[in-house]
Formats: C-alpha cells, structure tokens, sequence
C-alpha cells in the first residue's frame, strides 16, 4: 500500500528541474541582491561564531530557507553560481578573510563591539532578508 502511495506521490509531483530557477532569467539587480543577501548573512554568523560564542549559522540557514521558497536556489547555488569566485569553498574562505581584517582592524571584538558592529550587520542583514522576501 505504502509503495502504491509513494509512487502516486513521486510522479504527481513536478520535477526538480521545471521548478528550479533558470539563472538566465535573473536579472544583474537579482544576483546583487542575492550575492548581497549572502553576504551580510555570513558575515552576521561569522560575528557571531566569533564574537558571541553563537555556531548556530541561524542567519544564513534562514535566509537559504527564504531563497528555496522564493528562487528555487539554495545559499550554495548562490555561492556556486554567483559569486566570482566559481566554488562556495572559495567564496567563504575570502569573505572570511575579509571579515577578519575588518574585525583586526577595528581591535578584536572588544573593538568591533564598541564600534557597533553586530548592529551593523544586523541592520545589513535585515535589509537584505526584506529585499529578498519582497521578490515575487
């Protein structure tokens, strides 16, 4: 019985490839926006890996769940296909590098703290999710 139901359910279903995002029908504005969303949701989780103790990734795997409802893509995809460096292993290791100058720069956490960082990229981030979720 199961098996008869599984089998309705599999081929009722559309497949992966009629849903899925065609990258040729984003626009520039729509990578941005994705490369940008990616961006500030790594960066926040990235302050809070190192700054408050929080591994959580929370901000980027609620963003990579709004990008599944909305591009059909995942934050992996975007990564992948949008940022210039081709791999999402390269992608994270530069934007990790990057923030941590930045965090070198302002004095540690201690400094970014007093900078207002984490409000920053807060703000950034909610910017971004909003953007996102406002995509038809």
């Amino acid at each position: 019985m199961w098996l008869a139901t599984a089998l309705v359910l599999l081929l009722g279903l559309p497949s992966a490839t009629l849903v899925a995002v065609d990258e040729a029908f984003l626009t520039d504005a729509d990578r941005a926006l994705l490369v940008e969303a990616v961006e500030a949701a790594f960066e926040l989780d990235l302050y809070n890996a190192r700054c408050r103790n929080d591994q959580s990734g929370r901000r980027t795997e609620n963003l990579n769940k709004e990008l599944v409802s909305r591009f059909r893509m995942t934050v992996l995809d975007v990564l992948d296909d949008l940022f210039p460096e081709g791999y999402y292993r390269d992608a994270q290791a530069r934007m990790r590098e990057d923030f941590l100058t930045r965090l070198r720069e302002l004095g540690g956490c201690a400094g970014a703290k007093s900078a207002g960082l984490r409000d920053a990229l807060g703000t950034r981030y909610e910017a971004a999710m909003e953007a996102v979720s406002a995509q038809p």
